[in-house]
């Protein structure tokens, strides 16, 4: 008789390790490991017995929940993820109690460990050139009443609409400069102004990037971006160490406008199906609401300040 998840349902790839199997390695220890340290006993409903060591569950207590063997969850939690079944995946996000973003994540670390692409569809250009697109450009311009941007894995602003132009002036700065939203989070002191949610937005911002790494953990130019921030600030590091991801979606944001003030904005994150990897962003007011009115000031002082037209394209 063979218990699910004993060491005999794991496939292991031939040959030796390489530098990018110990990097997907340390991304699975340290995310099962964060996520087994947030849940209690009591949230999983187990007694809390014995002194803890440390915070959260046991290894044995989520073996258990998740019906694999101990020996077997250690090895997961080890980051040796490679043949993992989708039985054994979907149990262990069951007893890490991982949320859709979160289970996504580990199929996607999974997958990089079974050297499986996590897209069928190559992008077909660079993301500058397809974000310079015409009939994309032309698609931007035709929202005249919200903010539409395109954004790459990488967080750079790639393209936007006219409205979109003036909003993101604080960001742009002189020079018409290529805007990077992560570059401006955590190493512009002009982003502590234009986002009076500033630590929401940092968590958001080092959490869409972590699930963006865990898709493509071959992007080159994103772990330099993440090196690079890492190495300038404290809070973009301790965020990154601890593993949280998230989507974008759709939500509010506020924003404060060295022109026309607060803004309070819904967001919709819209998948660009040709172009993958790309997305387009789109910021709307509530009809009626003061938000809609600044946007239609800013609208107007777009049209007569000296803000640079042109779509930007990437450096990196």
């Amino acid at each position: 008789m063979h218990r699910q998840g004993t060491p005999r349902d794991s496939a292991r790839r031939s040959g030796p390790l390489t530098l990018d199997d110990v990097d997907n390695r340390s991304e699975v220890r340290e995310f099962l490991t964060t996520r087994r340290a947030r849940l209690t006993p009591d949230e999983v409903g187990l007694p809390a017995t014995g002194n803890r060591r440390v915070p959260g569950l046991r290894r044995s207590e989520v073996a258990a929940i998740a019906g694999l063997s101990v020996e077997y969850y250690a090895r997961l939690e080890r980051g040796q993820i490679a043949g993992a079944s989708a039985g054994v995946l979907d149990a262990l996000a069951r007893a890490l109690q991982l949320d859709e973003t979160e289970r996504a994540h580990l199929l996607d670390l999974a997958r990089a460990a079974d050297g499986i692409p996590t897209s069928g569809r190559a992008r077909r250009r660079t993301p500058a050139k397809a974000a310079s697109r015409l009939s994309l450009l032309w698609a931007l311009e035709a929202i005249k009443d919200g903010i539409a941007f395109v954004r790459d894995p990488r967080q750079n602003v790639l393209a936007t609409n006219a409205l979109g132009r003036a909003f993101y002036s604080p960001v742009i700065g002189d020079g018409g400069r290529l805007p990077n939203l992560a570059r401006f989070q955590f190493l512009d002191t002009a982003s502590r102004d234009f986002y009076p949610d500033w630590d929401l937005f940092a968590e958001m911002c080092v959490g869409i990037m972590r699930a963006e790494a865990g898709r493509d953990p071959h992007d080159r130019g994103l772990q330099d971006l993440v090196g690079e921030l890492a190495t300038q600030s404290e809070v973009f590091r301790r965020l990154w160490a601890d593993h949280n991801v998230r989507t974008h979606g759709a939500g509010t944001k506020h924003f404060y406008h060295p022109v026309v003030g607060e803004l309070t904005l819904a967001y919709e994150e819209l998948a660009i199906t040709a172009e993958p990897g790309l997305v387009l962003m789109v910021y709307t007011a509530e009809p009626g609401s003061p938000s809609a009115e600044r946007l239609r000031l800013l609208a107007s002082w777009a049209a007569t300040a000296d803000i640079q037209t042109t779509s930007w394209t990437s450096s990196c």
